[in-house]
């Protein structure tokens, strides 16, 4: 789901062609980026051998550079070839025969995690941009965009807006968000940072954004659990399995919702302590939601110093519209 809200329609913007535009570039990113089209570039690249470059339109390419470099920063805990565990884990793309209950699912062997492991690794695949390419060092090495794919396709939104002349505007695309200028009323556009709780929707905290972007990752919407423990589908590329440790959720904040939809995902896979280290080394705007000592609904927040000089009342704001 998509949402695009203008406070102000120039006279010269048609509604009806500026909607057209927007599902045409989402329909370009879906026939290149998909991982339920079997003719996508990625899924063709997927199937293709090792070895030989293989084309792709340049937005793959620069999407695919993008997130290597924050993999080589965060030693892989951004890895977009991380598909092959994603599947195993039960939370990859699914067709009906695959289809089963959260109750019916279990959680893998050890010997096919690894099996698993093997066929991943973000230092298996290369990138060029001139011409742009592909190469993967391993015959069962694919790609999975998904962890960035929301961010990017704000990003490619809001790039229809501003070439129509659209100065005032909110993109949000599932969890990720990018706004400039004013809402109708005057006011910021405001943007809210959800609890992670995975039965109910409440608000941690509202900020203002102008002229940035938001993008939150966490555990909470989907996961199984087994034997008393919960399994979410955030993977953990240097173990194969899900992420086992009380950070919850991640917001980053960021000029880009690529940028901002990359980090979560990486700084959620780090952990607290870790995540809060590369978000300070790399200065990000981040939000850290960890569950307590006694989990349930209470929940213990950080702010980076990046976050706090973006949003220096945003924990103390009552959250609101």
């Amino acid at each position: 789901s998509y949402q695009v809200k203008v406070a102000d329609l120039p006279a010269t913007v048609d509604s009806n062609k500026l909607d057209a535009e927007i599902k045409a570039v989402l329909n370009e990113i879906d026939s290149t980026m998909s991982t339920y089209r079997p003719e996508s570039e990625v899924m063709r690249f997927n199937r293709s051998k090792a070895g030989d470059w293989f084309s792709v339109s340049p937005a793959v390419a620069e999407l695919v550079a993008a997130t290597l470099k924050i993999s080589h920063e965060t030693d892989g805990a951004l890895d977009i070839t991380v598909g092959p565990l994603v599947r195993l884990w039960h939370f990859g793309p699914k067709t009906r025969a695959d289809a089963i209950s959260p109750e019916q699912i279990t959680p893998p062997s050890e010997e096919s995690i690894a099996a698993a492991r093997a066929d991943v690794g973000y230092q298996k695949l290369d990138v060029r941009l001139e011409p742009p390419a592909l190469r993967k060092q391993a015959d069962k090495l694919e790609i999975d965009l998904s962890s960035v794919g929301e961010g990017y396709a704000v990003d490619r939104i809001v790039a229809v807006l501003e070439k129509n002349g659209i100065e005032d505007y909110l993109v949000g695309v599932a969890g990720a968000v990018r706004a400039r200028g004013q809402r109708t009323d005057g006011k910021f556009w405001r943007a809210g940072v959800q609890k992670p709780t995975p039965d109910k929707d409440a608000l941690q905290t509202t900020v203002t954004l102008n002229n940035a972007a938001l993008a939150t990752a966490g555990d909470y919407k989907r996961y199984f659990e087994f034997g008393g423990r919960h399994y979410s589908h955030i993977i953990d590329p240097s173990s194969g399995r899900p992420i086992d440790h009380s950070l919850a959720s991640v917001t980053v904040v960021a000029d880009k919702c690529v940028t901002a939809d990359a980090w979560d995902t990486a700084l959620l896979v780090l952990g607290s302590q870790r995540g809060q280290e590369c978000a300070k080394q790399h200065d990000l705007a981040a939000l850290f939601i960890s569950r307590g000592e006694q989990g349930g609904q209470e929940f213990d927040v950080q702010e980076t110093a990046a976050w706090q000089k973006r949003f220096p009342n945003a924990l103390k704001d009552q959250p609101g519209q």
